[in-house]
């Protein structure tokens, strides 16, 4: 028996085969599963959803400190007790230290691995396009990105101090 995302996944790609394999949302999708019967309506969990909107609401609140950098707001730390994910939420400049440290490890674990995945994907884009297309350049290495933003912050921050 398939585990809930393994269902997803071939219910995903059989919309995808039908569609000719053309980018589709993933609205769609569902849609056309529930009208062939593959899924059903979740019931509604109105905590569940309250909690999971306020969840997007906060992870996107930002302020701008006295120097003017844009940062954000409240910073989640993930922990597994008894089989169960938890997520718990702190406020920069109120939270202690040590939820900071884990949450800053854990984003950086996840950009790590969103990298490495990367990676792998235009490996095997480059592969299966071989003698077809240019073979795309990824670069990894984002310290001229990051020094670029430093940058635009610090001229737009002068502009508006000025």
């Amino acid at each position: 028996m398939p585990s809930k995302k393994e269902h997803f996944q071939q219910i995903w790609h059989r919309y995808d085969s039908r569609q000719d394999h053309k980018p589709s949302s993933l609205r769609q999708a569902a849609a056309w599963a529930i009208e062939e019967g593959l899924l059903e309506l979740p019931e509604p969990d109105p905590i569940g959803d309250l909690a999971e909107q306020m969840g997007q609401a906060i992870r996107e609140e930002y302020k701008t400190d006295a120097k003017g950098r844009r940062y954000r707001v409240n910073h989640a730390v993930r922990v597994t007790k008894s089989g169960v994910q938890y997520t718990f939420w702190g406020v920069l400049g109120f939270a202690k230290p040590e939820h900071f440290v884990r949450a800053f490890g854990q984003r950086r674990e996840l950009i790590a691995g969103e990298n490495f995945q990367l990676k792998i994907d235009v490996d095997v884009f480059n592969d299966l396009n071989a003698g077809k297309y240019p073979v795309f350049q990824l670069v990894l290495n984002y310290a001229d990105d990051v020094a670029e933003r430093e940058q635009l912050m610090l001229r737009h921050y002068t502009r508006r101090v000025a």
